[in-house]
């Protein structure tokens, strides 16, 4: 339960109808299966104990009287489990009868929760009543439908629980439990299987679960249940705000992750909304030990991608969509006719211009409208001016070549800089020029300076203030450098033109490089990844400490998964010491950013997007990286 992770899962095992005695040992079974592998919340489905199919067996007197034995048992079996538990049963209360959730921790019952939405059944609504009653002579306990479960040794883990229809309700309790706090939504489902309930299930609990910012655990009925108008999967899920982490549909299923509560509050403290009702009934605390959570989730290496392959096409599409659409309104906007961007060879130039190819031929304007100049100095490989002139050259671009190689020099020889003197005054002088070639272009041919930066560079600062850090618009500017590449790569992987394919391909193998050293024999020596470190590690840095709010440590701990193999612990803890102090000490260049589109909900334009002053301090970052 460290770093705001709780293991959780949902059972549902096979019983029999209206065997509670049986049901308990089943339920007593999965709870000790759980307790093994280190769960901390488990949920079964709606009256467990004697079925949800048991029809008017229900208000029985045996039956009512076998559940409340049968759940003492259960509650007598947890002693020393450090587990909240929840599992279903009819309890009745006078002349009325509820289909409850017990909460169970640790050998006591710490309250029934009756099911609201009853219309059809032979239950009764609570009507937002409470009251205190005794189960089997032996145990007090409150029943409310308005109780929080918060935990006693876990910052913002609160568990709330729905149980059958009530999921359906025109205003299901989930949102009231939400916003009275509940981090984690408990469903004691009853539904049964049909063609299409497994599909309806997920979508429904990943649009909750992501509308609330919450953590979700479902268990259905399973396969014990009666067959007699209708039959039962035992679907069980685990999810995370939009996000199916664990799926089951078995006999004896058993479905189990872990659900980061920091990341849920995180999302709520930036949405706002949350904490702000007050439940006038019960929150009952529970667990008594703060315990590693091992981990069994995965942690992609490019988060900003989407998961699945199949749906990279329609997502860079999308991007790609994205980056024209902001480019033409700023044209058009400012009566513009020419696009003038900077080509390297890199992968950020080579899709800027064929982004600009694309605005052009929507705009109906003629292809050589795309002004695409190299600008070879003392570090430009043949390798990489040969790609950046081929694509060009393929999506029809005026392509020119301009050697500034003197221009800088007679800018050293004006400043006084020795042209042998490779400080950082040499490298940023050729960035300079460059931007300040394109952008005089751009004045003189009616166009506009598009940037290549990616949001990866302007991050870690990698880029030359006022030089290839400054343009008149960015389309790059919220692509991280994995977005980027995934767009180059989809284009090469989808063109009909094998030329332009293969320098794409080539521009992909090429490391990423500024060029502003000298190079000896054509090879390519200065590469950014080995002063940064790899962009894929920055990128998963980013979306861990910035998007998600995580502590160097917690994101140290996710990398080491995502990355098992590849970096050692030296390795991924010197380059989060590296990425937090760029941090830092580059905001001075993000504070001052041109216009860009952003393409996803985390962008660091001064004006919408990830805000900080450009003179802080990384001293707490840095502090909670020394024990790693």
């Amino acid at each position: 339960m460290k770093d705001g992770f709780v293991k959780v899962a949902a059972a549902s095992p096979v019983i029999r109808v209206a065997d509670a005695e049986y049901n308990a040992e089943r339920v007593i079974e999965c709870i000790r299966t759980a307790d093994k592998k280190g769960v901390k919340v488990l949920t079964f489905s709606e009256l467990t104990l004697t079925g949800c199919t048991c029809f008017d067996l229900v208000t029985h007197r045996i039956l009512l009287d076998g559940a409340e034995k049968a759940l003492v048992k259960v509650i007598e079996a947890t002693k020393g489990i450090d587990m909240l538990v929840f599992v279903g049963l009819p309890f009745a209360v006078g002349s009325r009868i509820f289909s409850c959730a017990a909460v169970i921790c640790s050998g006591e019952l710490i309250g029934l929760v009756p099911r609201e939405n009853v219309a059809g059944t032979l239950f009764s609504s609570p009507n937002g009543e409470e009251c205190e009653v005794i189960v089997a002579g032996e145990y007090s306990a409150f029943l409310s439908a308005d109780a929080l479960f918060e935990s006693n040794v876990m910052q913002n883990l609160s568990v709330a629980v729905e149980l059958g229809a009530d999921s359906s309700s025109l205003i299901p309790p989930a949102y009231r439990h939400a916003e009275a706090g509940a981090t984690i939504l408990v469903r004691m489902a009853s539904f049964p299987e049909t063609v299409t309930s497994t599909k309806d299930a997920e979508l429904d609990v990943r649009h909750t679960s992501s509308h609330l910012c919450c953590g979700m655990i479902l268990a259905a009925p399973g396969k014990g249940e009666s067959s007699t108008d209708n039959v039962f999967s035992g679907l069980c899920l685990v999810a995370e705000n939009g996000k199916i982490l664990a799926e089951a549909e078995e006999e004896n299923a058993l479905a189990i992750s872990e659900i980061d509560v920091e990341y849920l509050t995180n999302l709520r403290r930036a949405r706002g909304g949350f904490d702000t009702a007050e439940y006038p009934h019960c929150i009952s605390p529970w667990g008594s030990e703060l315990a590693d959570t091992v981990l069994t989730r995965p942690y992609a290496r490019s988060p900003h991608l989407p998961e699945k392959a199949e749906d990279v096409p329609s997502y860079c599409e999308r991007l790609l969509d994205i980056q024209v659409s902001g480019l033409i309104k700023r044209m058009n906007y400012a009566n513009l006719d020419h696009c003038v961007v900077g080509i390297s060879g890199g992968v950020d130039s080579t899709l800027a211009v064929m982004v600009c190819a694309k605005a052009v031929k929507k705009m109906g304007l003629p292809s050589t409208n795309v002004v695409a100049c190299t600008m070879p100095c003392f570090g430009t490989s043949s390798r990489t001016k040969s790609n950046a002139v081929i694509v060009a050259e393929q999506m029809g671009a005026d392509v020119r070549v301009i050697d500034i190689t003197d221009s800088v020099n007679q800018h050293f020889d004006d400043i006084g800089h020795a042209r042998d003197d490779y400080s950082i005054a040499f490298e940023n002088a050729q960035a300079r020029m460059r931007t300040m070639v394109l952008m005089d272009i751009a004045n003189k041919v009616n166009g506009l300076d598009v940037g290549t930066e990616d949001l990866s560079e302007y991050i870690d600062g990698w880029c030359t203030f006022n030089g290839d850090h400054t343009s008149m618009y960015d389309v790059n500017l919220g692509l991280t450098k994995t977005q980027v590449r995934a767009n180059v790569r989809y284009i090469a992987q989808t063109t009909d033109d094998k030329i332009l394919a293969d320098a794409l391909w080539d521009v992909l193998d090429c490391p990423v490089t500024p060029e502003l050293l000298p190079i000896h024999d054509d090879q390519i020596e200065q590469k950014s990844e080995d002063a940064v470190g790899s962009y894929s590690l920055q990128d998963f840095f980013t979306h861990k400490i910035l998007v998600c709010g995580f502590t160097p440590a917690k994101t140290m701990r996710l990398a080491k998964i995502a990355y098992e193999g590849e970096f050692t612990d030296e390795e991924l803890v010197r380059w989060l010491t590296s990425y937090s102090k760029r941090l830092f000490s580059q905001q001075f260049k993000r504070s001052c950013l041109m216009d860009g589109p952003a393409v996803d909900s985390f962008t660091v334009s001064p004006r919408t997007g990830f805000l900080m002053p450009s003179d802080g301090e990384c001293a707490l970052f840095l502090k909670n990286l020394e024990n790693l």
